[in-house]
This record gives structure tokens, sequence and C-alpha cells, in this order.
């Protein structure tokens, strides 16, 4: 069995949630008027009409879409941006007169207007008891303040990243993703924490768009500090260019750093074994060489007499 749904945006570059349409024909672009679990919300449409498999489906069965919005909605959406830019410079006003260590990032006001969210950043816990007894009297509602991270605020506030372009969690990034140090490495990137954390202070999401492709092309190359054989002798493993297909090797004789396309180098050594020139073979293969001095003779070499025992002038 299946059902149709649309994807509902509530946010620019938030997550997508999806309802029943019923018998409404909606594409995306389209305002409407749904409810959820925090009351009745204003929407866009961002995904046409689809069949879904039931399995697909998680946490009971689909909400309706109430209605597409009318002229009298998005009067009262215009409207209740005017009173988050009113209780945005009242908040301001109260948050400095108490006092408080807290930065305030934005202001939502629920369509229905039975509440107000306060989202705002702080080092700690704060004490914002006061703060909400006084924005209650004035507003006459529901109010809550939300602590928010900072890569929340930087989704909220938007912005320029260091590449030139708006953020990418301020126009299309819907979900922050993990990232670590280890993707600025496998990328050959500067671990510099100017270079590679974006304006909220954080790792760049950036870093995880092309770390597969990265992790997937440094499986055709040996690993740093790897003993290898090149045209021009034995060595070891220093860096790899992904993009140009070469490998850095310092010889192990001269000690120089050569740079060596990936086919020209030869990884098929054992570790800590004999190396042989790519494409040459060993000159001492099939050698015995000296035979090594046992024990025995060892200690009879040393106490054997010099010479005549006499001392020479």
């Amino acid at each position: 069995m299946s059902c149709l749904v649309v994807g509902v945006r509530f946010k620019s570059a938030g997550k997508v949630y999806y309802f029943d349409p019923g018998d409404l024909f909606l594409a995306a672009g389209d305002g409407v008027i749904v409810e959820t679990a925090r009351g009745v919300e204003f929407g866009t449409v961002v995904a046409g009409p689809r069949n879904v498999a039931d399995e697909e489906v998680v946490g009971g069965a689909l909400k309706k879409v109430l209605r597409r919005a009318g002229n009298e909605d998005l009067a009262l959406l215009r409207a209740n941006q005017e009173k988050e830019a009113r209780a945005y410079e009242i908040c301001m006003e109260k948050i400095t007169t108490h006092g408080l260590p807290m930065k305030l990032v934005d202001v939502e006001q629920a369509f229905d207007g039975n509440k107000i969210i306060f989202y705002f950043t702080a080092d700690g816990r704060i004490d914002f008891r006061e703060l909400v007894k006084d924005l209650a009297a004035v507003f006459r509602t529901r109010i809550e303040l939300r602590q928010i991270g900072v890569r929340d605020e930087a989704k909220m506030m938007g912005g320029l990243g260091c590449c030139g372009r708006e953020l990418c969690c301020a126009t299309w990034l819907s979900d922050f993703s993990s990232v670590s140090i280890r993707m600025a490495k496998e990328q050959n990137l500067s671990l510099n924490p100017t270079k590679i954390s974006g304006i909220c202070g954080r790792l760049m999401c950036c870093l995880k768009y092309e770390n597969d492709a990265y992790e997937q092309a440094r499986e055709c190359f040996p690993e740093s500090g790897r003993r290898v054989g090149t045209p021009d002798g034995p060595g070891r493993v220093t860096g790899i260019n992904i993009f140009k297909q070469t490998v850095n090797v310092e010889l192990q004789e001269s000690k120089l750093i050569k740079e060596y396309p990936v086919a020209n180098v030869n990884t098929d050594l054992p570790e800590g074994g004999p190396i042989e020139r790519a494409g040459h073979k060993n000159e001492n293969a099939g050698n015995q060489g000296p035979r090594p001095v046992g024990r025995d003779q060892k200690h009879e070499k040393q106490n054997r007499p010099i010479g005549n025992g006499k001392r020479e002038a």
C-alpha cells in the first residue's frame, strides 16, 4: 500500500515535513496551513504530491493539510512578522535591564498567536525566570526562551562564507552533519583553525561534501611512511597529490624528495625487507655474502695474539 504526501517547510533551509494533502491539488511554492505538534502553522510546499510506501511513514498517521493559505492567512503572517520585530526590541531592553549574559538571536511568533519563542545563545546556564515574567506581562501570551548552539545561530543569522557565497546552512542545508578534523587531514588541508572553521567557529560543513571521494581516491595511493621502490632507488613516501596522481618519495641514498607518478612506484614490497628499484632486480639476489661470525669464532678472534707480541717502533 502507498499514500500521497507533500513536503512542507516552515523556515528557509529548514527541515522538510510530510503531510497528507487530502483532496487539495498542491504544487511546489504554494502556501499552506497545517496542524503540527506546536499548533497551527504556516508552511510552504517544497515537494509536490508523490506516493510513498506505508513503511516509510513513521510516527503514525500523517496529519492533513488544513487548507491552502488565503489572503487572510498571508495578512496574519505579515502581522506576526511585525510583532516579532517589536518583541525582539523589547526583549533586548529587558535583557539589558536584568544584566543577563545572553545574546538574543531570533524571535518567532506562533501563527495562531498563542506563543512567542525567543532564541538565544549563552556560555552556560542562565536564570531567566524574571525575564520570562516581564515578557509575559508585556505580551500576555505564553513565553518560551530556547538556548541554541553557535551552528544554529549562524543558520538563523546567515552571512557569507570564506568562499564568498551565502552560508550553506542558511540557504539549503537542512541538517548538520558530523565533521571531524580527520576530514581536513584526508584532504591535505592546512590545520590552521582560522582556515578550516566557518563563521560559527566550528569546522566548516563543506569538509564533509567531498570526504567520501577523497577516501575512495586514497585507496590507490600508498600510505605515508611506506617503503617503496622508484626508478631512482628505494625510499619512503612523504606525501601524495590526489589531483596530480603523484607520490612524493624521500630517496634512501640521497635523502632527496622527488615526485613520481603513482603508476611508477612499486608498493609490492614487504615492510622492513630488501627494497628493489622499480623494474630492476636486486643485484645481490642469490648471493649469500660473508658468513656471519658465530659466538665461538668471535670469542676466539678476540683472544688471538696479534703478531709476535713485540711492540713495533
